[in-house]
């Protein structure tokens, strides 16, 4: 049995983790803790009675029984957590992205290797059935080289809790780069087998609710965390740029809000002898250059957050490190990071 501890009790532990963490077998929440005591509370009534609920963390954290944390806070919360629950002795699973910069993200891992402890991060679209099978094409190389790989995430007037933590940079680290944007270009790096930056230039935008009383929206996702009246919105809602790697190169057009009325989130791998598209948590179509056929896959799409907490769980078991370690993931921040430079400093950032 494996005791654990859920720190965060918000948006993505209700809809993803607590679901996901109670399906698996041999597992104990002990505690759940928000620093809103009403969420710990009402976390504690929906998914696990038999938990403590908490606003203190350092009480999870000081318990000899609990082996392993969940960081489920906002952004900028990550570092400082992950650093208590790893110097108090506990393996941890933080969600993306891995913090607000690329060095407090290499920080967090020094400090893990440091403690010989696991840590994992939610970058869930790696256990995603449809990326774990082109993953798999790549190796086999029924692609050849893949020269080029574009993706797109953009949606329609879709900026999430608008004033919010979501708009807020120094809550949320940024806008739609951070939020969508780790998603696609993370599973983008391991898809191509653990690609190396080389050179990276973007821009980023905020231009939809520059005046936020006056944003229009058909729907608003987190519309319960928005203030409109009083808040703040400082980050990026759409981004576009390209990137280059040691592998191939990469475009990208992001939106939180655009106003073109229509969502487009798909990557298109392209290689020399195959290519395909890749709907963002979905199937894929697949060309094939020698015989001119396609083909859709029609796999079965496992839940992806179960997926990666059973991995981590069975980590801590074997001493074998899952591929969501950090370790894995930092060049992804570092892309993260190296692209918000190159906005800021309005030049191409290489390495």
């Amino acid at each position: 049995m494996r005791t654990i501890a859920i720190i965060g009790c918000g948006r993505i532990a209700n809809n993803a983790h607590f679901p996901a963490l109670t399906k698996i077998d041999g597992v104990r929440i002990k505690y759940v803790c928000d620093i809103i005591e009403e969420k710990a509370v009402k976390a504690k009534e929906e998914f696990v009675s038999y938990a403590q609920a908490i606003t203190d963390y350092n009480i999870a954290l000081a318990d000899p029984e609990v082996e392993a944390v969940w960081v489920l806070t906002p952004n900028y919360a990550h570092y400082t957590i992950t650093m208590d629950a790893l110097k108090a002795g506990k393996h941890v699973f933080c969600e993306k992205p891995i913090t607000v910069s690329y060095e407090l993200s290499c920080a967090m891992a020094e400090e893990a290797k440091k403690q010989g402890k696991f840590l994992n991060i939610g970058v869930c679209n790696r256990h995603q059935r449809s990326v774990e099978v082109l993953e798999q094409m790549v190796r086999e190389g029924k692609f050849g080289n893949i020269y080029h790989v574009y993706c797109s995430f953009r949606d329609f007037r879709s900026i999430p809790g608008l004033g919010g933590d979501f708009t807020t940079k120094a809550q949320s680290g940024g806008g739609v780069l951070i939020d969508w944007g780790v998603h696609f270009f993370d599973l983008v790096l391991y898809i191509l087998g653990g690609a190396k930056l080389k050179s990276v230039s973007c821009n980023a935008y905020s231009e939809m609710a520059k005046d936020m009383k006056s944003y229009k929206y058909v729907n608003m996702w987190a519309e319960d965390t928005a203030d409109v009246e009083h808040g703040t919105n400082d980050v990026d809602d759409y981004i576009t740029g390209y990137i280059r790697t040691d592998k191939a190169s990469i475009s990208f057009n992001g939106a939180w809000a655009q106003n073109i009325g229509k969502a487009e989130m798909y990557i298109d791998f392209l290689g020399d002898k195959g290519g395909a598209r890749l709907n963002y948590l979905g199937q894929f179509t697949y060309w094939d250059g020698a015989t001119l056929q396609s083909y859709t896959s029609e796999h079965e799409l496992p839940n992806m957050y179960q997926e990666e907490d059973e991995a981590f769980l069975k980590s801590i078991e074997s001493g074998v490190k899952d591929k969501n370690y950090i370790d894995y993931v930092l060049e992804s921040a570092r892309l993260l990071q190296a692209l918000y430079d190159s906005s800021e400093q309005n030049k191409e950032i290489q390495f």
